[in-house]
């Protein structure tokens, strides 16, 4: 699907006059348990022509696309971005650590990604991934319950265990996340993995009550933790200066 996607991506440049600076996946593909009918979800920032950024007036600053061989786009102008890392938002930083990269503007890479680690803010981050896994965790208190869901949950109680113990942006690659994790879990979630590789995104399965204490206390235990994780070191002058080096090359 490499092909179709950068064909797309060059549509969408030259439809809406701008520049992708940075597209990569982000959905189950790039976190390593993808279904055989999953989306491929392209997420990318780009820019406009200097000029476009002298306007005093509000602008559109989010393109989005949806194909019908389930190529799922959504894209973040620079400016935008800039507010959101501000912010140390989860979803933007982990763009900057997917294994799946469609495009990348090198002399954009290097001046953003030192920033976006600095900005990096712990608590931020770890209060986002944990309110996703209270959400994803009821939504699997059932007997029978989503394996998609049961996946979301896995993902992102683990990516929450992961600021508190390691301090640092989480990885992408579910893989990655079961360093954290003994034994016995480990060979239920790999069960699990190599199942959803052969099923369909809406396949129902038998819940493990067992996996899902385990995930219940573990989520507990984040809640607990990130009540002493720190802030970001946002730089807002130091942004600005990157930000017009990034509109200037």
């Amino acid at each position: 699907m490499t092909p179709k996607i950068l064909e797309k991506l060059k549509e969408v440049e030259e439809r809406r006059g701008i520049e992708i600076l940075l597209a990569v996946e982000s959905g189950s593909r790039a976190w390593g348990f993808a279904s055989p009918d999953s989306d491929y979800d392209i997420r990318f920032i780009y820019r406009h022509k200097k000029e476009w950024y002298l306007s005093p007036w509000d602008k559109d600053e989010t393109i989005e696309f949806m194909t019908e061989d389930d190529l799922d786009g959504s894209g973040w102008d620079l400016r935008k971005t800039f507010h959101l890392l501000l912010k140390s938002n989860a979803a933007l930083l982990s763009w900057f650590y997917s294994p799946i990269v469609y495009l990348k503007n090198e002399e954009f890479y290097k001046l953003f990604k030192p920033l976006a680690d600095e900005c990096f803010s712990p608590i931020a981050v770890s209060y986002h991934y944990m309110s996703m896994s209270k959400k994803y965790l009821e939504a699997c208190r059932k007997d029978v319950i989503k394996l998609k869901s049961y996946f979301y949950c896995l993902r992102t109680t683990l990516t929450g265990k992961w600021i508190l113990e390691k301090g640092t942006v989480p990885p992408v690659l579910f893989s990655e996340l079961l360093v954290l994790v003994d034994d016995a879990a480990r060979i239920k979630i790999e069960y699990l993995i190599a199942l959803k590789a052969t099923k369909g995104e809406s396949y129902d399965h038998p819940n493990d009550w067992k996996l899902f204490s385990w995930l219940e206390n573990l989520i507990k235990k984040n809640e607990e933790g990130s009540k002493s994780l720190k802030s970001g070191n946002a730089d807002k002058s130091k942004m600005e200066t990157v930000f017009r080096e990034i509109l200037m090359n």
